[in-house]
């Protein structure tokens, strides 16, 4: 039985438009309590407290609310600001389903919201009188933002809730760790790159045929960056698409391949070589499921969010677990250049495989032993390397990359017996390749990636 998603947040938060969103991305209906009671009375908002007062409206909308859980219909509701100050009308939601509440915006945005709506909000801004009352709810959502044809929700304690029901494909490490809270998985698949093979895909299509998905339903993804691709792949090509739903579990997954459309699997012949563009509708990026990754996986995803820094000219902190709200900003470097260049085809998009094309050719080297995290952080300053040989950048810029990326505790060096050169016949194999030219996407400075062309043949590179 799937739970109930309540919204409440200070008027103009937000509610009913992210209210509607995740319903129709969830395949569930959707209620705005506002809507709700004005229809069962007969008169509007306004009209309920110049004719009858405050008062009178409370007890419509917990009439109204009762109904509403009462029904059991409803997949998600948009609270009013003021409806669970009374503490029935809190009780009655979190017994029938899961609170969240939405951040507040600042007080210059609210503004800007309330007055564009003039007349549509009796009581006008409340925010600060009920700021405690909106602190005492412990799901949060931070933010949401449309990543192409994704619905991003970026927050805390809020995405476990919403797989009551689900049909979800759960990483093995994910599956024990959170088994209390997971309903029945669809599919578990074993954590690690090595499992991303079109042999697990091939495991989830047999799931899928088992569990008798049809062309309508939807399939969850529950884990880091492996399972959201397979997972992906396998919807992407299950009776030719059907639609899926991304909850990433590690740093490294919420910061980078949760958002984007690339899925797929590797093949002997090299990494992500066989994949399809197919977008999660819907993307749940919870920062409560840090809290049980160990440092190592943290610093993975500080890989990424590196590159990031790079890629837009950001400042991070390495030092603490990112909150929701740095974990948003960071995700817009990549989303905003995703937005501009969805398939690859201008050219923009490249700029997010700085680092990549050295760090994909280092796990094929080592067969996987060195994780994706710290295979870029050795690509990245590789690459700069390259862009200063190249005459692209200065010479003291790869130490300082490689400052960075060792305060977020990740390697600055090769692993022990490889080398750049030893590394070329390996990218020889990158997808951005045309014959023996292959394009990397320089770090020259912050804010400044280039797309470059550098000739990897064998006579060039032996010249």
């Amino acid at each position: 039985m799937r739970n109930t998603i309540f919204l409440i947040g200070a008027p103009a938060s937000g509610k009913t438009t992210l209210g509607r969103r995740m319903a129709e991305r969830l395949g569930v209906s959707f209620v705005d309590l506002d809507d709700a009671i004005a229809s069962a009375s007969g008169c509007t908002i306004p009209e309920i407290f110049a004719s009858r007062g405050e008062g009178a409206f409370r007890d419509l909308e917990s009439e109204t609310l009762a109904e509403v859980v009462k029904r059991g219909d409803a997949g998600v509701v948009a609270l009013g600001g003021g409806a669970l100050l009374r503490d029935a009308n809190r009780a009655l939601c979190e017994s029938s389903g899961t609170v969240l509440c939405l951040e507040t915006p600042s007080e210059d945005e609210l503004v800007r919201r309330i007055g564009s709506a003039a007349g549509s909000r009796p009581l006008g801004n409340r925010a600060k009188e009920r700021a405690a009352h909106y602190a005492s709810f412990p799901n949060r959502i931070e933010t949401s933002f449309e990543a192409g044809p994704s619905l991003v929700v970026v927050g805390k304690g809020f995405a476990l809730p919403m797989l009551a029901g689900r049909r979800a494909v759960v990483d093995g490490t994910v599956a024990e760790v959170y088994r209390d809270r997971l309903d029945e998985p669809l599919a578990v698949v074993p954590s690690g790159e090595a499992n991303k093979t079109i042999a697990t895909v091939g495991s989830l299509w047999k799931a899928f045929a088992a569990a008798g998905l049809g062309r309508r339903d939807t399939v969850v993804a529950v884990g880091g960056g492996v399972t959201g691709d397979i997972t992906g792949f396998a919807a992407a090509t299950w009776m030719r698409g059907i639609d899926w739903i991304n909850v990433p579990t590690t740093l490294l997954s919420m910061v980078d391949a949760s958002t984007g459309g690339k899925t797929g699997c590797d093949l002997p012949e090299g990494k992500n070589l066989a994949g399809a563009f197919h977008a999660p509708k819907l993307v749940l990026v919870d920062v409560d499921f840090l809290k049980t990754l160990s440092p190592a996986l943290l610093a993975d995803g500080r890989a990424e969010m590196i590159k990031h820094e790079i890629v837009g000219g950001l400042k991070g902190d390495s030092a603490n677990v990112p909150t929701a709200a740095e974990v948003a900003a960071n995700l817009m470097v990549k989303v905003g250049i995703v937005r501009e260049d969805p398939y690859e085809k201008l050219g923009r998009r490249i700029l997010l495989n700085c680092g990549h094309t050295v760090a994909h050719a280092v796990e094929k080297a080592t067969n996987y032993s060195v994780s994706h995290g710290a295979a870029v952080a050795i690509g990245c300053i590789e690459e700069a390397g390259l862009a200063v040989r190249r005459g692209l950048a200065g010479g003291e810029w790869p130490k300082e990359l490689a400052a960075r990326f060792a305060a977020a505790g990740l390697p600055t060096v090769l692993p022990s017996g490889l080398s750049f050169e030893a590394l070329v016949p390996l990218m020889r194999g990158d997808k951005k390749r045309a014959g023996g030219t292959v394009v990397f996407a320089l770090p020259c400075g912050w804010g400044d990636v280039r797309a470059v062309p550098v000739d990897l043949s064998e006579e060039a590179w032996q010249r």
